[in-house]
């Protein structure tokens, strides 16, 4: 495994092999093996460990024996402590995403300032393939269905192709100690659900699974990067900088659009597009068809980090300002497991607090105001959805609680509770859920 190590990272030139990058390790067999195989073959490199403090006692030991084995290859060592429950609680984020994001940040942050010449992670063809499967679940489009890139800015995952069973053989080979997860094999995750139920069926249907499922990934990354060689004349002509930092899109009723759509030939194909044009600006595809069906001058229109203003054709993005960000109360979030022989009354619930199938939704989640034509499909309603302004109106609300109204929304931006009022239906909590996440809105 060593050589074939070494040819792939040489053939596809994955980062300077004589200068010193950062490994990710988290003390688990994938990156202990990715450590053993970069000393082996002679790369200079550094470690990175995060101890996020999510597991007692077992985050201290983790990072103990990644400290243990940088002393080993006598390598540098960073390590950060983070208190990620908070971060979570004040980002409005769950648990894992605050995570990713501390994680990141932080190894981007060290490679900046000691000069990584790049930040590997020990991802293998196993995650790639539970992400494709995992992303086709949820639903999503060209992007989420390529997988993990071997390269994504600063990132290299040079583990890609080689499978769980090659690492794990080669940590016996060797006898390399690792760290042990106990929530990895759990069937309580989504993953790990992929991962020891949905795979294996797959290897016992086709005995070539593994190869054809990483061909189809590769099929897919090479059509995403033709389409976006086609999308991007036609982005240039539409989306214009503006001096004060925003954009100006061009929508399809301005007249000077027109000629740039004529390929475009129906709904379908304009939504897809002009999501593919407001998708860097936090707009999801839900949000992206309400911008294309509004007709009303001066609707306004928010992602995470932008505001939208529709004005006769035409679209003004801008920054989200500190005000509209700070305004709203802070989230917390708990995904845990989910008996359903131990029933659930949501009644039982402080009026701060929702629960929902934590695998009916995209994380993370987030507090936003209510827009003018939102719909939601209230609890108990079965079949189609609501205005909010209808909801509004049957409920009597005034204008004042109207503008104070906040909503729950998804990263698809699909509405799961009028927070205080109603949650949604079909996030609701059933005989099939395994994992609640429970969501607590407070200032």
């Amino acid at each position: 495994m060593l050589h074939s190590f070494i040819a792939h990272v040489q053939q596809q030139h994955l980062f300077p092999t004589g200068q010193q990058v950062l490994l990710a390790v988290s003390g688990g067999v994938d990156s202990v093996v990715l450590a053993h195989l970069m000393h082996g073959a002679g790369f200079p490199f550094a470690i990175a460990h995060c101890n996020f403090h999510l597991r007692p006692g077992d985050c201290d030991r983790d990072e103990q024996f990644v400290r243990q084995l940088a002393a080993t290859y006598e390598v540098p060592i960073h390590v950060a402590q983070f208190q990620t429950l908070d971060h979570a609680a004040r980002q409005h984020l769950c648990v894992e995403d605050a995570a990713r994001q501390l994680r990141y940040d932080y190894f981007h942050q060290i490679c900046q300032q000691q000069g990584y010449a790049a930040l590997l992670t020990a991802h293998h063809r196993d995650d790639a393939a539970e992400t494709f499967f995992l992303n086709l679940l949820r639903g999503t489009g060209l992007s989420g269905l390529h997988g993990i890139l071997p390269v994504n800015g600063l990132v290299v995952r040079p583990l890609l192709p080689f499978g769980r069973d090659q690492i794990e053989a080669y940590a016996l080979q060797h006898h390399l100690q690792h760290v042990e997860d106990v929530t990895n094999a759990s069937l309580d995750y989504r993953r790990n659900q992929v991962r020891h139920q949905l795979m294996p069926l797959l290897r016992q249907l086709q005995s070539a699974a593994d190869h054809t499922i990483q061909q189809t990934i590769l099929n897919l990354q090479a059509t995403e990067s033709l389409y976006h060689a086609l999308l991007q004349p036609m982005a240039d002509r539409l989306v214009a900088a503006l001096p004060d930092g925003g954009v100006q899109v061009l929508l399809p009723d301005n007249p000077t659009a027109a000629p740039q759509l004529t390929i475009i030939t129906t709904p379908q194909l304009r939504q897809q597009l002009y999501y593919e044009l407001l998708k860097p600006y936090g707009f999801h595809v839900d949000i992206v068809a309400r911008i294309l069906d509004a007709r009303q001058p001066g609707r306004t229109f928010h992602s995470r980090t932008h505001t939208a203003y529709l004005r006769h054709g035409t679209l003004l993005i801008t920054p989200a300002t500190d005000y509209e960000q700070d305004e709203l109360p802070t989230i917390t979030c708990h995904i845990t497991p989910y008996d359903p022989l131990a029933g659930f009354d949501p009644k039982q619930l402080p009026p701060d607090t929702a629960v929902f199938d934590a695998d009916t939704l995209t994380l993370p989640v987030r507090l936003r105001h209510w827009q003018q034509g939102d719909r939601f499909q209230p609890l108990g309603m079965a079949h189609g959805t609501q205005l909010l302004s209808d909801y509004f109106t049957d409920h009597k609300l005034t204008p004042t609680e109207k503008r104070q109204q906040l909503l729950l929304v998804d990263a698809d931006d699909a509405i799961l509770w009028l927070v205080g009022r109603r949650t949604d239906h079909p996030h609701r909590i059933t005989s099939s859920t395994r994992q609640l996440l429970t969501v607590t809105v407070g200032r």
